[in-house]
Parts: structure tokens; sequence; C-alpha cells
């Protein structure tokens, strides 16, 4: 974990093209893959990105999005509290049509964020901005408690915050967004630079 400004440029440097090719990935995602993005984003508490991707693949296969398919199946080997997880992921399947087309119609992210967070179920501040970033939007903040750990060890964030309301949320969202500014590293990058140092890969 990152204590050190010049440390964490470093090993930037090293992983840029790496991370620049990822995030370029996210800008190109196709609406044909919203759906599946954001079930991903709605197995993740909890759960490491690979195992709900796992779980993911399964629902692909048997084409989950058009078919009459119980997920929990899917879910059951791979995400925690996959009972709970399946019935958000049937309620969304349900709704994300009307979801979609009305969020297409929002211009600003944060807005865009706000209205996912207020009609789908299971989906937070965090997992929303997961989603967003996962199909190319730009400078919204992961806040998932390894990213919120690096915060405290660069001395952006004092503590851990034992819950987070919106309103806390988006404070140390803008104080992570300060931070990148002034070392002049995108605050995606930051996030993708931060998971690649705890995995050894940089994955989503």
């Amino acid at each position: 974990m990152y204590t050190d400004v010049c440390e964490l440029k470093k090993d930037y440097q090293e992983k840029k093209t790496e991370i620049t090719n990822r995030l370029q990935e996210f800008r190109e995602t196709t609406c044909d893959d919203y759906f599946y993005e954001l079930c991903f984003c709605l197995l993740t508490p909890q759960t490491k990105g690979r195992r709900a991707d796992l779980a993911i693949q399964k629902l692909k296969e048997a084409d989950f999005q058009n078919q009459a398919v119980e997920p929990v199946y899917a879910l059951k080997k791979y995400v925690r509290f996959h009972n709970t997880k399946a019935t958000r992921l049937l309620v969304f399947k349900e709704q994300y049509k009307d979801i979609f087309l009305s969020l297409a119609e929002i211009e600003r992210e944060f807005d865009k964020r706000a209205y996912l967070v207020q009609q789908i179920n299971g989906l937070g501040m965090k997992e929303a901005s997961h989603y967003l970033r996962n199909i190319g939007y730009k400078g919204l903040a992961i806040l998932d408690r390894h990213i919120l750990r690096c915060l405290v060890s660069l001395q952006i964030i004092k503590k851990m915050p034992k819950t987070l309301t919106v309103k806390q949320y988006i404070e140390i969202e803008r104080r992570f967004s300060k931070f990148s500014r002034e070392i002049n590293i995108q605050m995606d990058a930051l996030d993708l630079l931060f998971w690649s140092d705890a995995t050894g890969e940089i994955f989503k």
C-alpha cells in the first residue's frame, strides 16, 4: 500500500500503458454489454471481482438477459449472499430497459449515478460509480474499503469511515479528485493502480 507519492508516481509510470489501455477498453464498451456490466456491479459487494466475473460468465452462457433463467444457480458457487443478489438481478432484469432509456437522457455523470442509486435495489454509490466507470465514464470515485485504506495511507483522509453516507462519500470523492489533480494522474487511473498494487493485476 502506498505511503509515499514519489513511490506511487514511479509505480504508475511503470504501469501507465497497461492502465491507459484498460481505461480505453472501458470507453469502448458497447451498449450490448451494459446489462451484464451492471449485473457484475450488483454482485461485487463482499465478493471478489474475479469471482463475480465467473458468475457473470455463467449467466451469459445461460443467456440470462433474454431467457427465463433462475440466476441463483450461476451465483451460488461464486458469490456471497447469492440468494439476495439473485433476487436483485431478477428485479433489475425487469427494469433495465426503462432504466437505460432514462439514463441515456441524463447528461452529467453525477446525476446518472444518483439516478441509478435511486432506481436499483442493491446499487449504492460505490457500485453505481463502478458501473459507470466500467462503461467509460470518468471522474467518479469507487470508494470500496481498499481504496479508502489507500486514501488513509496517503493522508488524503484521516481515518477509515465506519459508514459512508452520500454526503460523506461525495466529500471523500472531492478530496480524492483534488489529490489526483495535484499529482496529475486521473482518479480512474489511480483506482486501477491501487488495485493492481493489492492484487497484482489490472482488472476492473
